[in-house]
């Protein structure tokens, strides 16, 4: 390398990777010994389906802030630009004279696309372009079945992503970075309007979250000193602590996969408790195969990946769409989940089946317009894990749920809300029923009610479909599929 090289600046492009520790590109940038320019830049130019939702907007504001104070902290900054990112990237090459990007890579379709374009670009201009994993376990490409296929069941990935031994130690973050002798000229953050403020709908998502890498690092922590040793028997139970909560923090990379595989690795050998840490992470796991299933079925946000469900005669009924996006189903379970994710931005991960399983088998509604709404709704929206999730549930996708597979909300609530302490937390008109009726309102006494202050069809909405004849519904038009 020589002198003038040394002294160009180099550009480590951030995306869903808002972290400084396990961050291979970042890290590499720092060992050039060149200065380091840290840029984020918000894409117009992403289709328009998938542009960030509200709740990661919101998420998406915070973590910035917060990843800006501690590239501060090292004696940096991070430069903000808006626009599409090959023009942004070649401008701020232009305005610094920098002769190499650093960047973690993408998994969607529209990213792998734009770095196609960004790498000719560059190479054309003689600036290097150096990427590097770090948003997965194992690169899509270096995994596969006997026949050198992507898996397609997840028992078997699982297996042969477990037989690859330990993911490489976590980097630790770069003690400081190398400024360059003149900054680019930045965005202001708050110029972006990335929070709500008329009407501002956050304060349910201030109150339940910390993002940022110092918060994913603490709640890491928590879980596995609180809940890892009992997550087998409480994960189910969403009236209960008993999850990581870290999934917006891994969706936006403020924690890396392999820190957290790490950790949980070594706190089940320190307390010799293997059950937990095998049961969380095979759900990284999960995570993991969902985006080697987006890697090479890139058609798997919008199409189902069993291509006979293509014909699957969905109804079109926008009265019980909003019914279910708005918590007014009349079932207790799924509309304390669809409160809870409307209030906090999440939603517990028994609870995301048993709303979704309502929405496409109790309505007959498209599973593409749960997707859509949890991508708007949800703090942790991903791609890869929306849409592995939503076709695992509607039986079109990659080692689905059998379709009459139909989850019964009723007996879902009463088995893993047994006391209805989660319904009564989000669905405050029905906090006064007993355990015994509270999943079940519609069958109550009139003087049950009368005592827990509730009206059917008033106060509370009568359920907008019955499960028999809903799920008489849904296996009659499976069985049209299957035809």
């Amino acid at each position: 390398m020589t002198a003038s090289s040394r002294s160009a600046p180099a550009l480590v492009l951030f995306r869903r990777d808002l972290r400084l520790a396990d961050h291979p590109a970042l890290s590499a940038a720092a060992d050039t010994g060149a200065p380091v320019i840290p840029v984020y830049i918000l894409d117009n130019e992403t289709p328009g389906r998938w542009r960030p939702g509200g709740a990661s907007r919101w998420w998406l504001h915070q973590s910035l802030r917060s990843l800006a104070s501690d590239l501060e902290a090292r004696g940096s900054r991070l430069v903000l630009r808006r626009g599409d990112t090959e023009r942004a990237l070649l401008d701020l090459i232009e305005e610094t004279g920098a002769r190499s990007v650093f960047f973690t890579r993408g998994y969607e379709p529209f990213q792998r696309a734009m770095e196609g374009r960004l790498k000719s670009s560059l190479e054309a201009r003689g600036v290097s372009l150096r990427r590097f994993g770090g948003q997965i376990l194992v690169e899509p490409e270096s995994l596969a079945n006997l026949s050198g296929e992507p898996f397609r069941l997840f028992t078997p990935f699982f297996r042969a992503l477990s037989q690859r031994g330990a993911p490489s130690t976590p980097l630790l973050p770069p003690d400081t970075l190398a400024a360059p002798e003149r900054w680019p000229r930045s965005d202001v953050l708050e110029s972006w309007s990335l929070e709500p403020t008329k009407p501002d709908w956050a304060g349910g998502l201030r109150a339940a979250w910390a993002p940022g890498e110092t918060a994913a690092r603490d709640r890491l922590a928590l879980f596995i000193e609180t809940a890892l040793p009992s997550y087998p028997a409480r994960r189910d139970q969403p009236g209960t602590d008993g999850t990581s909560r870290l999934s917006p923090h891994l969706a936006f990379g403020e924690i890396g996969p392999r820190q957290i595989w790490h950790a949980v690795k070594a706190a089940a050998e320190a307390d010799g408790d293997e059950a937990g840490a095998e049961a969380y992470l095979r759900e990284v796991g999960w995570r993991e195969f969902s985006y080697h299933l987006l890697f090479h079925f890139p058609h798997l946000p919008d199409e189902p990946f069993r291509a006979e469900f293509a014909a699957f005669p969905w109804r079109d009924d926008i009265d019980a769409l909003e019914a279910w996006r708005r918590g007014r189903t009349g079932f207790p379970i799924v509309d304390a989940g669809m409160r809870q994710l409307w209030q906090t931005g999440w939603m517990h991960n028994r609870v995301r089946m048993v709303v979704a399983s309502f929405l496409i088998k109790h309505l007959l509604l498209p599973w593409q317009t749960g997707e859509d709404w949890f991508w708007d709704t949800l703090v942790d929206a991903d791609l890869a894990n929306n849409a592995a999730s939503w076709q695992w549930v509607a039986g079109s996708g990659a080692d689905a749920a059998p379709y009459f597979r139909i989850f019964n909300p009723v007996l879902q609530g009463e088995k893993f809300d047994a006391h209805g302490e989660y319904v009564r937390a989000f669905v405050p008109e029905l906090a006064r029923l007993p355990a015994s009726l509270v999943h079940k309102p519609w069958t109550a006494s009139a003087t049950a009610l009368r005592e827990a202050g509730v009206t059917l069809g008033e106060t509370w909405p009568h359920p907008i479909v019955e499960h028999t004849a809903a799920r008489a519904r849904a296996l009659a038009a499976f069985a049209f599929v299957k035809k």
